[in-house]
């Protein structure tokens, strides 16, 4: 029984841009489908219209739901979202706030704190009626999906942590790659100017200075999001510390980190993998902080190995 049924008047989730499937227009063709909403959502909420949700892939696959980070949305999966297509059932998704999420939905209370997007993922989950899910998280959303798992334990069966990190200001015992003052300048900056902070920081943030497309591209989707709502949002991410919520993990994991990353440094990587038992730790042969966009072969391999060691 098919637990993702595919509406047959589908779209894509970025019609202006580019798409998942085999061409640009979606639907069965290429791969893409909504999701009729189910009963049950807060409100009567279309949580599958609020999210943005999308679905790609096998319809019999094991289900992977790829989650985006802070100044970003779905569509940085587009790289990697094809190769996972071809043997499993890809669910995608924006936060509110986020992307072709529905902005009147966002609230400065529930996104002021990484509960409110974990609460995001739950409700898409249910929405979906997803189960044994694997979470792939990029950056601060490799820790909403320990959360959610810890809420919603019958859920998810693994957990993909792309390029991590729990606490992201150094202390005593502990190198999270930013000193307090680091942060404080950091917030202040994006506070006063956040275009000029988009420009200046997506191409430190992707590294790669020999694909400046790349550092392009993240300062692009940096740019189009709500400032005030990015404020929220790096203020949520960027003075979290959610290193006692990894001791909840229970289910297998991967933590997927760069061999430079300015954002997650390796040291960050080793701490994560500590803290989870039984966790496995992979460094790929990529830089800077999206290797879905700087190096997807390789990610895409690396969850693929995770899911099916056989294959």
């Amino acid at each position: 029984m098919n637990p993702l049924p595919m509406d047959d008047h589908s779209s894509s989730s970025r019609p202006d841009g580019p798409a998942f499937g085999s061409g640009a227009d979606s639907g069965r063709g290429s791969g893409f489908g909504t999701l009729a909403p189910r009963s049950g959502n807060p409100a009567g909420t279309d949580i599958r219209r609020r999210n943005n949700v999308t679905v790609t892939g096998r319809e019999d696959g094991p289900v992977l739901l790829l989650v985006h980070g802070f100044g970003c949305d779905q569509n940085m999966w587009r790289l990697v979202a094809p190769m996972l297509a071809e043997n499993f059932r890809v669910v995608l998704f924006d936060y509110v706030g986020s992307g072709r999420s529905d902005l009147s939905a966002w609230s400065e209370q529930r996104y002021s704190s990484l509960d409110g997007y974990a609460l995001d993922v739950m409700e898409v989950c249910e929405e979906l009626d997803l189960r044994e899910v694997t979470f792939v998280g990029h950056s601060v959303s490799a820790v909403v999906g320990v959360l959610a798992a810890a809420r919603a334990p019958q859920r998810f069966s693994r957990l993909v942590m792309v390029a991590p990190s729990p606490r992201y200001i150094d202390e005593d015992g502990y190198r999270g790659g930013f000193s307090a003052d680091d942060i404080d300048e950091l917030l202040e900056s994006l506070e006063s100017n956040y275009l000029g902070w988009s420009a200046a920081m997506a191409p430190v943030i992707m590294g790669n200075e020999d694909r400046p497309e790349l550092g392009q591209e993240l300062a692009a989707s940096f740019c189009a999001t709500d400032p005030d709502m990015a404020r929220v949002f790096a203020r949520t991410t960027f003075l979290s510390d959610s290193r006692e919520d990894l001791k909840t993990v229970a289910v297998p994991t991967l933590v997927l980190e760069c061999t430079q990353d300015v954002i997650a440094p390796r040291e960050v990587g080793a701490y994560v993998h500590a803290a989870i038992p039984g966790s496995r730790l992979v460094t790929l042969e990529a830089t800077g902080h999206c290797p879905q966009l700087s190096a997807p072969q390789a990610t895409a391999g690396a969850i693929t190995d995770f899911i099916e060691p056989t294959r």
